[in-house]
């Protein structure tokens, strides 16, 4: 049952003690809080003679500012872990929502399937969301999906439309101040959170959050954060093991604790393959051995290969090979330059004295000489240098074998070691870094040995230490949850966690969690998955998800349609569950169940109709006739009985002050 509470002054100081017992002890004590100590704590005996559990009386709790009437309020001031006897506070349930309350104020779509313009004024607490078969509910938590960035189908965009848009305006966000800062997107001063998505006809689209651009996994992790989602399947997750454990983790406040045991796993496993890939290449498992290694080295140290040097003595092996040609040309080239008596040289002697006297006829002629000499200087170095290359390619038998024997040589290495000398001076290079790691073998194996070793005790202790935390939370979350099912039409059914250890920890701890349920007395208990009746898993699941919403921080929920399957006395039992969530976060229901939606502290109706060929839905809050109306629809007529069974339901619901 919801966790209730009482209040109690001494002496100017306060205290507050959890208790579970009826609404009615709630009511009251919310009456008479400020009346006096001895009357509350009247009530609070009271209500601990029925309750299976007390949760210890914290130690300071600090006082706010008065409402309305002049009463004055109070809050914990956080300083919850730890009292004088040691006792734990983390099963603690979550009574101070409604300090600071998010809550979705606002959906408006445009071209969205059937829908083709819609504003949404969402109410606090529970809303329900009623309306025929097919009349157009799912485009609403289509729309929700759009916006905690689920990717878009461009089936959804209505016909005749380009795209279309969601958007959603959020109040009470002042704690995603930081995580908006910290993805560089301004924050309302006020707390409002404005989420939009557009869609195009190709399904692609743009996202915003306060009117800056954001990619979808930015809105998702957002979304991740913000609303938590039940479909009509949704039951079924309970029959995994992963959902099972993650379900008594997030009931137990062990997620931290969880991620720290997966990254030690990730440490160890990272210290382990070190240790092996270093144990590989000590016993040659990729066929090299130590002597193998140290020939390569010595090879390769010997060679004194540079980057380019191939490339070079193939040019000067090829030249060689045309020696005799290359002297003959050389020889000619010399001739005809400076040999001989009309050499080219001598004649440009001659033309520079003419420039010469012409310069001192003419000064202008000056640049002529200049140009002269430089030409005269250019064909010298040209003789000079054809001397030396022809002696360098020339018919040297020496040389040339000389050079035909470090061709071979480098090229030798060059397939060798990975087809380029870049390619063989890499390999080099690694293979120097394996003959220091095998010179230095004794100490790094003894190294990466103890890395290991740490790793895995480090691993061992958090693990130790997760087990007997789900130790601690699994009796209480069964508990909790068989307290919630025997409200859910299960009088006699108890739920009980089985954790077994297993053989070799790993990254989720030491043990399995087995979710196993009984329904009748003097059955034994027995796995969630061999349950074979939907209507009973989605009372377990709805259950299980009201204990854990006592725990969570995901301030809006959306049920689409998990009353499904259940009825009579069962579907009032739905209802009140659903209304309790509402009491501490926003909860929308999608139902066809009249017990439901009469209790939800807002009703909507959503109506499909055909104008001119088109499709149209629409969607109007429905209050006092006109609910009366859509609740005796539910029923199932329009007669005197269903009227008069819909306002009984509507006068189950009373406002509930906070």
């Amino acid at each position: 049952m919801p966790a209730r509470r009482a209040w109690e002054r001494k002496s100017g100081e306060v205290s507050m003690t959890m208790l579970r017992g009826p609404s009615s002890i709630q009511t009251e004590e919310r009456k008479r809080w400020s009346r006096g100590s001895a009357e509350v704590q009247t009530r609070q005996e009271q209500a601990r003679r029925g309750t299976p559990w007390e949760v210890p009386v914290p130690k300071k709790v600090k006082r706010i500012d008065s409402d309305s009437v002049g009463h004055g309020g109070w809050r914990p001031s956080f300083d919850l872990f730890g009292s004088e006897r040691g006792e734990d506070f983390r099963y603690l349930p979550r009574v101070f929502c409604y300090l600071s309350r998010i809550m979705l104020r606002r959906l408006r779509i445009q071209n969205l399937a059937v829908v083709e313009e819609l504003t949404w004024e969402l109410g606090k607490g529970f809303n329900a969301l009623t309306g025929e078969t097919g009349a157009g509910k799912s485009i609403l938590v289509d729309a929700f999906l759009l916006l905690l960035g689920e990717r878009a189908d461009r089936g959804l965009v209505r016909k005749g439309a380009e795209g279309c848009v969601v958007e959603g305006e959020l109040g009470g966000a002042e704690r995603f101040r930081g995580w908006l800062e910290e993805k560089g997107i301004d924050a309302d001063g006020e707390g409002t959170l404005v989420i939009k998505r557009q869609v195009g006809l190709t399904g692609t689209g743009r996202q915003f959050l306060n009117g800056s651009a954001v990619t979808l996994a930015v809105l998702k992790e957002l979304g991740d954060r913000l609303v938590d989602l039940h479909g009509p399947h949704d039951h079924q997750t309970l029959l995994s093991s992963v959902a099972q454990r993650e379900a008594l983790d997030g009931f137990g406040g062990l997620k931290k604790l969880v991620g720290e045991v997966k990254q030690a796993w990730r440490e160890k496993r990272e210290a382990e393959e070190t240790q092996e890939i270093f144990k590989a290449k000590l016993a040659g498992a990729d066929g090299a051995t130590r002597e193998s290694i140290d020939h390569q080295v010595k090879e390769l140290e010997d060679a004194k290969l540079v980057v380019g040097e191939d490339e070079q003595l193939e040019r000067d092996y090829a030249a060689a090979g045309h020696g005799r040609r290359i002297l003959e040309l050389a020889g000619e080239v010399s001739g005809l330059l400076e040999g001989g008596d009309e050499n080219v040289l001598e004649k440009l002697g001659k033309v520079q004295k003419g420039l010469a006297e012409w310069e001192r006829l003419d000064g202008a002629a000056g640049e002529l000489r200049e140009k002269n000499e430089l030409a005269v200087a250019t064909l010298r170095e040209l003789v000079r240098e054809g001397e030396r290359r022809a002696e360098e390619v020339g018919l040297d038998g020496e040389r040339l074998a000389a050079l035909e024997a470090r061709l071979n040589y480098v090229l030798g290495l060059r397939r060798k070691y990975g087809g380029s000398l870049e390619a063989a001076l890499e390999k080099f290079s690694e293979l120097k870094k394996r003959q220091w790691e095998l010179a230095n073998a004794e100490g790094t194996e003894k190294e990466l040995a103890l890395a290991v070793k740490k790793a895995g005790e480090k691993h061992r202790l958090l693990v130790g230490k997760l087990g007997k935390e789900r130790g601690k939370a699994a009796p209480l979350f069964a508990r909790e949850v068989t307290e919630q099912l025997r409200g859910l039409g299960f009088q006699q059914s108890r739920l009980e966690v089985a954790l077994e250890k297993v053989e070799s920890p790993g990254a989720e701890g030491g043990e399995t969690v087995e979710m196993m349920f009984a329904p009748n007395p003097g059955e034994p208990p027995r796995p969630l998955r061999a349950i074979a009746s939907s209507g009973e898993l989605a009372r377990v699941m709805l259950g299980m998800k009201t204990v854990l919403a006592e725990r969570d921080e995901v301030p809006i929920l959306i049920f689409d349609e998990v009353d499904a399957n259940v009825g009579g006395e069962t579907a009032k039992a739905v209802a009140m569950r659903l209304a309790g969530l509402g009491k501490t976060h926003q909860v929308l229901c999608l139902t066809h169940l009249p017990a439901v939606a009469g209790v939800a502290d807002a009703h909507f109706c959503v109506t499909k109709t055909v104008e001119k060929g088109r499709t149209f839905a629409r969607l109007e809050r429905v209050e006092g006739e006109s609910r009366e109306k859509e609740l005796s629809r539910m029923l199932g007529g329009e007669g005197k009985a269903a009227r008069a069974m819909a306002r009984e339901l509507m006068e189950r619901k009373k406002p509930t002050k906070v």
